[in-house]
C-alpha cells in the first residue's frame, strides 16, 4: 500500500470511529443558510460547521435549535480548514454581501469574489466539493434573456456593485483550468421565505408586504413607468427557500454535471398576484395603491425575471416548486403570524 493510500485509509477509519462527516455552509445564520442548515439536520446531517460573521445579535435567532458542530468566524475558516479538511465532505458557500444599494465596488471585491476564490482553490487543494450562491441580478435588466448558459455570463451587464461582483466570479469559476471535482454556481431568483426577520430592505417584498398590510391594513406597490406593463403586473421569478434547499441538498448527493445553473421557481408571476395572495392569507380583503418608483432607481428597475429551469431538470432534478399561491399561504400561517424560524 502507498503512502497516498495508507492516509487515505486513514482518514476513512478516522471518519469511521469519528461518525463525523463534516458539512461547512457559511453566511449560516442568515437567511438562505440557517435554512439549509435545517434542511440538512432533518436529513440527520448534524456536524455542521458554521461559518459566518456572528456579530449580528438579531441573527442568532435564526440558527436556535439546529445541531451544529462549529461555528467558526469567517476569518478564521481557512486557517480551521487547513487543520480539518479530512473530516469535510462538502462545502456550501452561501455567505455574501447581498446589499445591493450597497455602492463600496471593494467591500464586494473583498466579501463577494476574493473570498469566494480562496474557498474555490480551497476545495482543489482539499478535494472537497463545492456548491456556492450566485444570483439572478447577473443578468442585469434582462436583455439577454434568462437561459444559464455559460457561454452569455461574460456578456452580461449587471445593474449594480452586488450584481458585478456576483458575475465576476461565475466568469472567473468558468475560466479556470483547475476546479473542484464537483462544482455547482446556482443564480438565485427572489428568494422568500422563514428565517429573513433580520434582513431589513433586503428582505422579500412578501416579508414587506405582510408588515405593511399589518400596520396600514393596505399596501402600496411601484407605477410602472413603461407603456409596455401595467401598474403591478411588473414580475419577478419568486421561489420559496424551502425549493432552494432541496436543490441544494440534490447536488449534495449529485456530485456530476459541474456547472452554474438558474434557482427560481421558473415561473414569472406579478407584484399584484404576490400582493393579492398575502392578503388572503392574512384573511384580509386586498387594498392596493401605487407610488411613482424613486428616480434614483427608476432607471435600473427590473420589469421581469422568469428563471429558465430546464438546465437543471435535464440533469435529473425533477420535484416540484411551490407555487406562488402555496409558498405565501405556508410563509404567512406558519411563519409570519406566529412569528416563529424554520
Amino acid at each position: 500500500m502507498s503512502i497516498c493510500d495508507s492516509h487515505a485509509f486513514f482518514i476513512d477509519l478516522l471518519r469511521i470511529f469519528r461518525q463525523k462527516d463534516m458539512i461547512v455552509v457559511t453566511g449560516a445564520a442568515g437567511f438562505i443558510g440557517s435554512c439549509l442548515i435545517e434542511k440538512l439536520n432533518n436529513e440527520n446531517f448534524n456536524y455542521i460547521i458554521a461559518v459566518d460573521d456572528f456579530s449580528n445579535p438579531e441573527k442568532e435567532a435564526n440558527l436556535y435549535g439546529k445541531k451544529i458542530d462549529k461555528r467558526i468566524d469567517r476569518s478564521e475558516f481557512f486557517d480551521w480548514l487547513k487543520e480539518n479538511y479530512e473530516l469535510v465532505e462538502f462545502i456550501f458557500h452561501i455567505g455574501a454581501r447581498t446589499d445591493t444599494t450597497e455602492f463600496d465596488v471593494e467591500i464586494f471585491n473583498r466579501l463577494n469574489l476574493h473570498y469566494s476564490q480562496d474557498i474555490w482553490n480551497a476545495c482543489i487543494a482539499y478535494q472537497i466539493p463545492l456548491v456556492y450562491a450566485s444570483s439572478a441580478a447577473t443578468y442585469g435588466s434582462g436583455d439577454l434573456g434568462y437561459d444559464d448558459s455559460e457561454e452569455i455570463i461574460p456578456q452580461l451587464k449587471p445593474l449594480n456593485p452586488y450584481g458585478d461582483s456576483k458575475n465576476n466570479f461565475d466568469k472567473w469559476a468558468i475560466e479556470q483550468e483547475k476546479s473542484p471535482f464537483f462544482w455547482a454556481g446556482l443564480k438565485f431568483f427572489n428568494v422568500y421565505g422563514p428565517n429573513e426577520y433580520h434582513k431589513g430592505r433586503m428582505a422579500s417584498v412578501i416579508f414587506h408586504a405582510f408588515h405593511q398590510i399589518k400596520k396600514t391594513g393596505e399596501m402600496k406597490l411601484f407605477r410602472s413607468h413603461r407603456p409596455d406593463f401595467k401598474h403591478g403586473e411588473q414580475s419577478r421569478d419568486f421561489v420559496y427557500v424551502k425549493d432552494l434547499v432541496e436543490v441544494c441538498y440534490f447536488l449534495m448527493h449529485h456530485r456530476q454535471d459541474s456547472g452554474i445553473y438558474n434557482l427560481g421557481s421558473g415561473k414569472a408571476r406579478t407584484f399584484l398576484d404576490l400582493v393579492k395572495n398575502t392578503f388572503r392569507a392574512m384573511g384580509k380583503a386586498p387594498k392596493i395603491d401605487f407610488i411613482d418608483t424613486p428616480e434614483d432607481i427608476r432607471d435600473k428597475y427590473q420589469y421581469f425575471t422568469e428563471a429558465n429551469m430546464q438546465k437543471l431538470r435535464n440533469i435529473g432534478y425533477s420535484k416540484p416548486f411551490h407555487s406562488l399561491e402555496e409558498g405565501i399561504e405556508e410563509y404567512v400561517k406558519n411563519y409570519l403570524i406566529p412569528n416563529k424560524y424554520y
